[in-house]
């Protein structure tokens, strides 16, 4: 993708245009026309658009551009932040004043896109803007896939309750009103030890409704795939889980009920209007450099001074209390390759993968390795990756001062293709995306800068003591492979732990291919009886190591499955690529609160199971469980309604148990 920063762009023009007038003004007598030089020829808002001005309460309307060159798209993104982005269709939708309307409907006719008013949605929020109710954009409307901060909040402690050693559910500073903002902590309490840390950040701009839901559903997959996922069970034993699901809870209570809320809700600024700061725009490093406004009724307003606002302080402590800092106060030193720990804060939309600076076009001493990760992510989640300010310029963002201050790798997620994201399109591509990438994060959190930048280890596969995976240097978007030197495993014991690397052989004879089937029989003589976890990893020619991948083994028979927990239970049977849904097509109606479902399947099989609610005609997934085993489990809260569930069979086919509790 181009880089945009800097590119001139006819949106930017001055135009001196006349409102809503269908002649401009005619030059004074004897005197030659003066016309503005860079300013294109326009078509004005018609009488039926300026009425639409007229009724908006905020003197605004949403336009849609609708558009053939995605650089085009990306102009108009430079100069506005769109409401929507869609790709797929091609068009975008930005709230606009009057003049800023026929400065594109101009800019437009030049470059070849269309733009018009978008009714439907300035309707909509016209009519909240009079206080006429929450409308159709509103959580409770048509976006129930999403949780509202106190379902969110019901959620967390949810998973306390049900995983106390597991789960920590804590206050770590104050909102702008005074009102705590909570983490989920996530670790095994019962193994000690400094762990490197991971901190996954959601809903710092208040309207961009998948990105705490993303959050939450990674913190269920975590805890549900304790003891059955082996690669879960490591990281969940060695590293240490912080998910701030609600940074800003006062602005995304507002936003859930419909509003294009932003900000925080800090009203010394801009009270009767747009009040609040723009907190991805407000913190301690490069503030005010750029891609912010002083303007405190502008929608990235900065705010007064750097760090200013409770919400920003609250995050710069959490993560100078859980991130050594490994870096020199240069902003253009490197932090040293080993250094632990990583940050991703999720934001909606755009499908990018981005990394600092988003201040300057200089790339940080780190980014090389930064790029590499952004590139993994990019396998997983289909973003486009890019340093920060290849889009546009940002200054004062979270994932700048972690870097900036600290030497941690940081990034941004931008998901999707709009802030109030249709619910089809998250359940079935953004959140199975994003979550595989957010798992990719976890793996390599003990030394991102290094890990990143050698092989992953894939298809792994225990049959009784054969041991069989693929190395591959190839799951990297738009990087060139290595070849792969070696691979290795080590029984209970980690690298990092100083465990014994046993080496394992290339299935073809020699290594060397950027993808290479390896194989090893394990010697399980002096093995304890029970369980026991295997690492493997692999090696590239360029001396590179990635992450580990794992395996159980269970030594003198097959260890039992997690003990469901009580309730109903049901039976079934699928075959592969079909489905069975439970306790029947129609489902069963719930007043609210938390459904938990528990599935398993037969050995050497892949079922998933999902959780889906009625809207209107049609049935909506809320909660899924994809892990590629035929035990999955869902803990979701529910609003009232009628839901139901399916298993899926990805693979294989047989009899299944799912045991509920409502």
């Amino acid at each position: 993708m181009k880089k945009m920063f800097g590119m001139v762009s006819l949106l930017t023009a001055g135009l001196t245009l006349s409102a809503c007038s269908s002649t401009a003004p005619a030059p004074a007598t004897g005197s030659p026309a003066q016309e503005p030089a860079a300013a294109p020829a326009r078509t004005p808002a018609t009488e039926a658009e300026c009425a639409a001005f007229d009724r908006s309460p905020s003197g605004e309307v949403f336009a849609r551009v609708d558009y053939t060159d995605i650089e085009d798209a990306f102009k108009v993104a430079i100069s506005f932040e769109p409401w929507e982005f869609n790709r797929e269709q091609k068009f975008l939708t930005l709230a606009v004043t009057q003049e800023q309307f026929e400065q594109l409907r101009a800019s437009g006719e030049q470059l070849g896109f269309r733009v018009s008013i978008d009714e439907q949605l300035t309707e909509q929020q016209s009519a909240l803007a009079r206080g006429e109710g929450l409308g159709a954009q509103a959580i409770s409307g048509q976006y129930p896939c999403f949780r509202t901060v106190q379902e969110t909040y019901a959620a967390a402690q949810s998973i306390v309750q049900r995983y106390p050693n597991l789960a920590t559910w804590r206050s770590f500073g104050q909102t702008a009103n005074g009102n705590p903002i909570y983490e989920l902590v996530l670790t095994n309490k019962s193994v000690g030890g400094t762990k490197p840390k991971v901190m996954f950040n959601s809903a710092l701009h208040a309207r961009e409704y998948a990105t705490a839901e993303l959050n939450l559903r990674f913190a269920e997959r975590l805890v549900a795939g304790y003891g059955v996922d082996p690669d879960i069970t490591w990281m969940l034993d060695s590293q240490e889980f912080h998910l701030i699901l609600m940074t800003n809870p006062d602005g995304r209570a507002k936003a859930e009920q419909g509003q294009l809320w932003r900000k925080n809700v800090n009203t010394r600024f801009c009270p009767t209007s747009k009040p609040g700061v723009d907190l991805n725009r407000n913190f301690a490093v490069r503030w005010n450099t750029g891609g912010s406004s002083a303007d405190p009724c502008n929608e990235t307003f900065r705010g007064p001074s750097a760090g200013s606002e409770a919400e920003t302080q609250a995050l710069q402590n959490l993560m100078k209390a859980n991130f050594p800092d490994r870096r020199s106060d240069s902003l253009d030193a490197a932090a040293p390759l080993d250094t632990a720990g990583i940050y991703i804060d999720i934001h909606s939309y755009s499908r990018l993968n981005l990394w600092p600076w988003g201040s300057v076009q200089q790339s940080p001493a780190n980014g090389a390795a930064l790029e590499n990760l952004g590139r993994k992510f990019s396998y997983y989640n289909g973003h486009d990756p890019m340093q920060a300010i290849g889009l546009y310029p940002t200054s004062g963002s979270t994932d700048e001062y972690l870097y900036g201050t600290l030497g941690v790798a940081a990034f941004t997620f931008e998901l999707g293709d709009a802030f109030f994201e249709n619910c089809s399109r998250f359940t079935s591509d953004i959140l199975p995306r994003n979550l595989n990438a957010l798992m990719y994060a976890a793996k390599v959190a003990r030394a991102p800068y290094q890990l990143a930048g050698g092989p992953d280890t894939v298809n792994v596969a225990l049959s009784g003591t054969t041991l069989s995976a693929t190395v591959t240097d190839t799951q990297a978007v738009g990087a060139s492979a290595q070849g792969i030197r070696s691979a290795e495993y080590f029984i209970d014991t980690p690298p990092w732990a100083g465990g014994t690397a046993i080496p394992m052989t290339a299935a073809d004879g020699s290594f060397g291919s950027t993808s290479e089937a390896v194989r090893a029989s394990v010697n399980t003589a002096g093995l304890s009886q029970g369980r026991h976890l295997i690492y493997m990893r692999g090696t590239d020619s360029g001396g590179n190591t990635g992450p580990v991948s794992a395996v159980f083994l269970d030594v003198g028979g097959t260890s039992p499955a997690p003990t469901p927990p009580a309730g109903n239970t049901y039976t079934g049977t699928v075959s592969s690529g079909t489905s069975s849904y439970q306790p029947g097509t129609g489902g069963f109606s719930s007043t609210g609160g938390t459904l938990r479902g528990q599935l398993s399947g037969p050995s050497g099989t892949d079922f998933d199971l999902y959780l889906q609610k009625l809207s209107g005609g049609s049935w909506t997934t809320v909660a899924r469980s994809e892990l590629e085993t035929s035990s999955e489990s869902i803990t979701y809260a529910a609003a009232s309604g009628t839901y139901r569930w399916q298993v899926y069979a990805y693979s294989g086919s047989g009899s299944y148990t799912l045991t509920e509790q409502r």
